[in-house]
């Protein structure tokens, strides 16, 4: 069942992509919001407290739907939930729009349009950047995304969709990453709704959530990429990045298509966080580069075929598992 909410989730979203602006999305905000300035009170206890209701809240009602369709009406009506959920919480199309946008700038040479767009995708002052640092942006920034609004996705609906719990693993992943970066945004501003010990308590669920996807994903991508390499990268290179998980997945991902990763790309995003008054986690890592070649074009379509073999490994995969259940 798994199998077939997944696939069918990616050709509707494929063919018809999400809006931006969708009610279901902003609700999910407006909800986060609400609990946030009504149950954060700046105490450790009530910030867990807020987070739960914010994130956990979701998805088990997510998972009561599917147990009442699936006990009620029959597995169908179970299984197109379970696409619809996952049509809300997975896809390229979310962010892919920023990535071709950037990829067709770069391709034509339009060096100061790739830079206006990604300043206004990720928020960095991107006025300086040299063309080989606009493209180690956009691999890491699309890297991330690519493992945040699908394999994340995915690996934690596959886990808790075969204990039946349906769609209730995407919601909690897509709702504690947005929780983790709404707060993230709160430092430094004065008028921020989010406490620290909000903020605090965010993040370290969200690194704990995230934990298991990101090992999945740079998994993945060293199957289907330069295994030894990816391993490798893997094993000496993720301390260089600014968070442990982030670090897994972009150090898989400059060894599996060989290109360097890390140092000036972060390093910009951090000075210019700080210079508007924002923290941002990445002064724990060391800077540095992981070895590879300097980033070139076209390594934007060596990511591009990364992330598309490592969709289709994981559907072989959920396939093989399906049909394993359907025989025995």
């Amino acid at each position: 069942m798994s199998f077939f909410a997944i696939l069918f989730a990616l050709l509707i979203e494929q063919a018809r992509p999400l809006a931006r602006s969708n009610p279901v999305h902003a609700g999910l905000r407006a909800w986060s919001l609400s609990v946030s300035r009504n149950f954060d009170a700046g105490k450790p206890h009530h910030a867990w407290v807020a987070w739960g209701l914010a994130v956990v809240l979701p998805a088990l009602l997510a998972l009561a739907v599917h147990w009442l369709l699936l006990w009620g009406l029959g597995w169908p009506f179970a299984v197109l939930w379970n696409v619809a959920v996952l049509y809300l919480t997975l896809g390229f199309r979310q962010f892919s729009h920023h990535f071709t946008g950037l990829r067709d700038a770069l391709e034509e040479g339009d060096e100061d349009r790739a830079r206006e767009l990604l300043a206004r995708w990720q928020q960095v002052d991107a006025g300086d950047l040299p063309r080989s640092e606009i493209v180690r942006h956009v691999i890491e920034y699309s890297v991330l995304a690519a493992h945040r609004h699908v394999f994340g996705v995915l690996a934690w609906f596959s886990v808790l969709a075969a204990f039946g719990m349906g769609p209730m693993g995407a919601v909690l992943y897509r709702m504690a990453e947005f929780m983790a970066r709404y707060c993230k945004r709160q430092r430094g501003i004065a008028t921020q709704t989010a406490s620290v010990a909000l903020q605090r308590a965010s993040a370290t669920a969200w690194t704990a959530v995230d934990w298991l996807p990101a090992r999945l994903t740079a998994l993945c991508f060293a199957v289907v990429g330069s295994f030894e390499e990816a391993i490798e990268g893997w094993r000496f290179h993720a301390q260089r990045f600014p968070n442990d998980n982030d670090g897994v997945v972009l150090a898989a991902t400059a060894g599996a298509i060989n290109v360097r990763l890390g140092g000036e790309a972060l390093r910009a995003r951090v000075e210019w966080l700080a210079s508007q008054g924002f923290e941002d986690d990445a002064e724990s890592g060391d800077g540095g580069s992981t070895p590879g070649r300097e980033p070139e074009v076209g390594h934007l379509r060596s990511v591009v075929g990364l992330v598309w073999r490592s969709v289709v490994v994981w559907l072989l995969l959920l396939a093989l598992l399906t049909l394993a259940r359907l025989l025995g």
